[in-house]
């Protein structure tokens, strides 16, 4: 998928969800973040024909607890979610990496061919990164408004999650494996010494 259509997908539920607020509170917002997930998770199967794990794991956790926000009438349980999602992305990666299997790997592995060194290494740092998130969310969750974490979910949160992905470039760059088509070219390309 287009990078640019991969973000707008990402982003629209927690656009939908800052607009909403803005207009109608945190309880509406809520129910219509729910709405546009489950939207955004559609339109990414309709284009791959497949649901990407961590949308999807991220979108249960929005039907659950935004159901939970709504059913008790408790801003809480909405507000709880990054943290948890964040913690559990963590603790899946750097459990992983501890067993000695680096989980990136098996989720990105199609669209990047790194060393075992480059996989653990950007596997360390997702880890250590969605910690930095959860500790994030909590600050600005109890000592900030309702409406301030909203907009600091969506022009805090991405921006950060965007430019440290922009900034693990060189380590993939510096990691990545040979192309073995490239190899395979300027093998035949070579001349032989026969000649």
């Amino acid at each position: 998928m287009n990078p640019l259509l991969r973000l707008a997908i990402e982003a629209g539920p927690l656009v939908v969800f800052f607009v909403t607020n803005g207009q109608a509170g945190i309880f509406a917002a809520t129910g219509a973040f729910m709405a546009a997930t489950v939207v955004a998770l559609a339109l990414n199967y309709a284009i791959e024909r497949r649901l990407p794990t961590m949308p999807l794991v991220s979108g249960l956790f929005v039907m659950a607890f935004g159901g939970l926000t709504l059913w008790l009438e408790s801003e809480l349980f909405i507000k709880l979610k990054p943290t948890i999602v964040n913690l559990l992305f963590s603790a899946i990666l750097l459990g992983g990496l501890a067993l000695g299997r680096p989980l990136l790997k098996p989720l990105f592995g199609a669209a990047l061919q790194l060393n075992e060194d480059g996989w653990r290494a950007l596997t360390l740092r997702w880890g250590l990164f969605f910690i930095v998130l959860a500790a994030l969310n909590e600050v600005v969750w109890r000592s900030f408004s309702t409406d301030f974490w909203v907009s600091f979910k969506l022009f805090g949160i991405m921006p950060l999650t965007v430019v440290f992905a922009l900034s693990q470039v060189p380590l993939i760059n510096r990691t990545q494996l040979p192309d073995e088509t490239e190899e395979t070219d300027e093998t035949a390309e070579a001349p032989s010494s026969a000649d």
